[in-house]
């Protein structure tokens, strides 16, 4: 999802730039509040109840007062400029949901991977979906109330992830906090991508 200006004109603020972003993770990390947090509009939300056909699938461990869960998808959307828009795609968490991560990964600019470090294990099956697809995709470790803090290598040990994979501290509370992890993941995209140059983010 991403438009350009024609090659015949140089002047390439004349047509708008939209992005496509991914909030993905384990259930429970926070992609809901990150995407309602940073959104200029009223998310679009999918999150259900939990009921009791779901327990025996349902992994609630470190999760437990948790009674929602995102069924298909989150929405939001944040204008950088007037010519540059992020649309912010929260993925399901539930592992019976999964099924939804085609679809939303259509055209996708790159991913947020949102990790809590109690239960880092659950960003496991986001981080190998973003690397067998070869998404771009940074870390951002969701600083919960209580939660132990770990120095980035540490984490990077932990995940086994590649040396040029950002991680970044953030509150998924905070709409500043959350808007430094989008321009994360673009200056990621960019570096790895320099001809697919989008300027003006931060």
């Amino acid at each position: 999802m991403a438009f350009a200006a024609s090659e015949q004109t140089d002047d390439r603020s004349a047509l708008p730039v939209a992005l496509k972003v991914l909030i993905a993770g384990g259930f429970g990390v926070g992609k809901t509040t990150l995407v309602g947090s940073v959104s200029e509009i009223r998310p679009l939300s999918t999150e259900e109840a939990l009921s009791a056909a779901g327990t025996p699938v349902d992994n609630l461990t470190g999760v437990e007062r948790k009674s929602t869960t995102t069924v298909a998808l989150d929405f939001g959307r944040i204008t950088i400029r007037d010519d540059l828009t992020v649309y912010l795609f929260g993925t399901p968490g539930q592992q019976r949901f999964w099924f939804m991560w085609d679809e939303l990964a259509i055209g996708a600019l790159g991913a947020v991977v949102l990790a809590d470090t109690r239960r880092l294990a659950s960003s496991f099956p986001a981080i190998d979906y973003f690397e067998r697809r070869e998404i771009p995709f940074i870390i951002a470790l969701n600083c919960f109330a209580g939660a132990r803090r770990y120095e980035a290598e540490d984490v990077r040990m932990a995940l086994d992830l590649e040396p040029d994979v950002p991680i970044i501290l953030c509150d998924a509370r905070s709409r500043e906090s959350a808007k430094e992890v989008l321009i994360t993941l673009v200056e990621h995209v960019l570096a790895a991508t320099p001809e697919q140059s989008v300027s003006g983010i931060a």
